[in-house]
């Protein structure tokens, strides 16, 4: 019996002794935290800086004021070009600021054992590029089967506008953004009316038009009716920009029209004016016919692509 009563009051004290200075310590904690005096030490301040607030929780996950997405259609061998272009369109993400671009590549299923490799790389790397279910074709069904797939790859994530140009053609993404602020969100075709001559007559551009291949755009209802149309699946083959109006035209659709002249062209360089083909301008949208790194040198030097070069010891430009 004296045992178990030594044992017991053994127990207690040994209870007593944890939990007494524990209930101290948190009564102290206590106090201090309701002290102006007291401030967290650098490791939890900075734990908790990182909680956002529910402003910056709902900043971030609030839609832009425009989505545009760009398909630059290209191939998968055309390595350099995306690089250059890369680079091109790094340089301007200051020229927007409330607005989505979004640049991807866009071409065909892979069919050489080096492009496995390397576009994967690219994919890791950049995670800029679209590889659709074709065989690599300009004028048999390439652009039906971007247009037809932009419904289901960005099913979560709709844009407002998808456009469509070549790896030839150059984008001044803050003039574009800004061309597109008070259009229509609704049964778009937007782009630079062909033939030239015939650009201003109303009833034409609707009918018999077409949008040159440098470079169009379609609102994201036209996209889910190409997905859907019978009118586009059966007639892919021809002139892609052709081709497309075609569709449009067949079902009136795309009534907002929008020609762009001169703020889409053609590179002029030493090549009489004409048309669609003039001099460098500040408000271009679209530039086009750049098929060499001296074109689109000189492009980028108009725009003044390098300004934020630094200068340095390392080099000479």
């Amino acid at each position: 019996m004296a045992t178990r009563l030594a044992s017991s009051f053994w127990q207690q004290n040994v209870h007593l002794s944890i939990i007494l200075p524990l209930s101290v310590l948190a009564f102290t904690f206590l106090i201090l935290m309701h002290s102006t005096k007291f401030r967290l030490p650098t490791f939890f301040a900075s734990c908790h800086s990182t909680i956002p607030s529910d402003d910056s929780i709902m900043q971030s996950v609030s839609r832009p004021d425009l989505r545009i997405l760009v398909g630059v259609l290209t191939t998968a061998d055309s390595y350099e070009r995306r690089q250059l272009i890369r680079l091109a369109y790094s340089q301007q993400r200051g020229t927007y600021h409330h607005e989505e671009v979004d640049v991807r590549f866009v071409f065909c299923s892979l069919s050489k054992e080096e492009q496995h490799i390397i576009v994967a790389l690219e994919i890791m790397q950049y995670n800029d590029i679209i590889i659709l279910n074709c065989t690599e074709n300009m004028n048999k069904g390439k652009t039906y089967d971007y247009f037809s797939s932009v419904p289901t790859l960005f099913r979560d994530h709709p844009h407002d506008y998808v456009m469509k140009c070549d790896d030839d053609t150059y984008l001044r993404l803050g003039n574009l953004v800004e061309s597109l602020r008070n259009k229509s969100r609704v049964d778009v075709f937007y782009g630079l009316v062909n033939p030239c001559y015939r650009a201003d007559d109303m009833d034409y551009r609707m009918n018999s038009s077409f949008m040159s291949g440098l470079g169009y755009l379609l609102s994201w209802d036209l996209t889910e009716w190409i997905a859907e149309s019978e009118i586009a699946r059966n007639n892919t083959e021809g002139p892609e920009d052709i081709v497309l109006a075609s569709w449009l035209n067949t079902a009136k659709k795309g009534r907002n029209r929008y020609h762009n002249f001169p703020t889409f062209y053609d590179y002029k360089g030493e090549s009489d004016e004409t048309c669609f083909r003039h001099d460098f301008i500040p408000e271009t949208i679209a530039i086009h016919m750049l098929k060499g790194n001296l074109e689109w040198a000189r492009t980028l030097n108009y725009f003044n692509a390098t300004k934020g070069l630094k200068p340095s010891h390392l080099y000479h430009v």
